[in-house]
């Protein structure tokens, strides 16, 4: 899809505030209502909105600690790949997962309440994960930078015209 400068721009304060009124941001984007309803309905069919969540503080709902896991599969074919996806999305502690190039065949983030939940999650799912040849795990110790929303150029082009 091709996205115009008004576009971004609702993406954007929408990606801020997706709790936004079609109200306010009608006017932060300076359109009629009618209109920006309609930039919005149409971001959403045509699947550039995917949804719209609320972000949760880890530690305030006791799962303070990420992990990362990379894991090596002992075939690709495509019924390995299918297996170990299905049961990857079945692991409540899974956040994200990814199928990577490079060394490890996927990468998982997993969101732990301390180590011994991340010993059970590993005995009770990872360990079991069909076609597993080989699990490496990584803890991060803080979080330095975190972002949820998409830079679509506006901040760069603003600071490259000044």
């Amino acid at each position: 899809m091709d996205l115009d400068a008004l576009d971004r721009n609702i993406i954007t304060l929408l990606q801020q505030d997706g709790r936004m009124s079609n109200a306010e941001l009608a006017e932060r984007v300076n359109l009629s209502q009618s209109a920006c309803l309609r930039r919005v309905r149409r971001l959403e069919e045509e699947g550039v909105v995917q949804g719209y969540v609320m972000l949760v503080n880890q530690a305030a709902i006791g799962l303070p600690l990420n992990v990362f896991v990379e894991i090596s599969l002992k075939a690709l074919t495509e019924e390995a790949l299918d297996a170990f996806e299905a049961a990857v999305r079945d692991c409540p502690a899974v956040m994200a997962s990814y199928l990577m190039s490079g060394d490890a065949d996927y990468l998982l983030h997993m969101a732990v309440a301390d180590a011994e939940d991340y010993e059970r999650l590993h005995r009770n799912y990872l360990s079991r994960f069909p076609y597993v040849s080989r699990i490496r795990s990584s803890f991060a110790l803080r979080t330095v930078s975190k972002k949820t929303a998409f830079d679509l150029g506006g901040a760069a082009q603003e600071a490259s015209s000044t």
